[in-house]
């Protein structure tokens, strides 16, 4: 997961940079290189915290509603990627810049959603995570049978 984070870091700033250089100084290779990054790292990243991240964090009750916000976050950000991917196609192809603000607030947008969502990962899911992957395997399962917390009545 750290090594995605790293991907994506990557790519926010990246973002940034282009929205930094808008209008008269946009580098058209880096658009070309990032309409073809974004998406599939979010894509890769996102199935990866998905289908094995998100279920280890999600273990206890009470973080469900953590990784349902999570994942609609990724949602929107594979939302915002697409149409930022067309733009930067457009752009990186020699395609006139007809709104730089808008350009520039879509992308910040969206790198800055990108980074306040890998913090929230790094605070809280990450280290909950990495104890869950290092605990033996029959402790998990063993743990994943108990009843939740709000079944037990009097330890609560």
């Amino acid at each position: 997961m750290e090594e995605r984070h790293a991907a994506k870091l990557e790519i926010c700033d990246t973002l940034e940079a282009i929205a930094d250089s808008l209008p008269a100084g946009v580098d058209r290779h880096r658009c070309l290189v990032m309409a073809a990054l974004l998406l599939p790292t979010l894509r890769e990243a996102h199935a990866y915290e998905e289908q094995t991240i998100f279920p280890v964090f999600a273990r206890r009750e009470d973080r469900a509603g953590s990784v349902r916000r999570l994942c609609a976050e990724h949602v929107e950000d594979e939302s915002l990627a697409e149409e930022l991917t067309e733009m930067l196609l457009h752009v990186g192809h020699g395609g006139e810049i007809a709104n730089p603000e808008a350009l520039g607030f879509m992308l910040r947008a969206l790198f800055e959603a990108m980074r306040r969502h890998i913090a929230f990962e790094r605070e809280h899911v990450v280290p909950i995570a990495r104890r869950a992957m290092r605990t033996p395997a029959s402790r998990l399962t063993a743990s994943s049978r108990r009843a939740p917390r709000a079944d037990r009545g009097s330890e609560r």
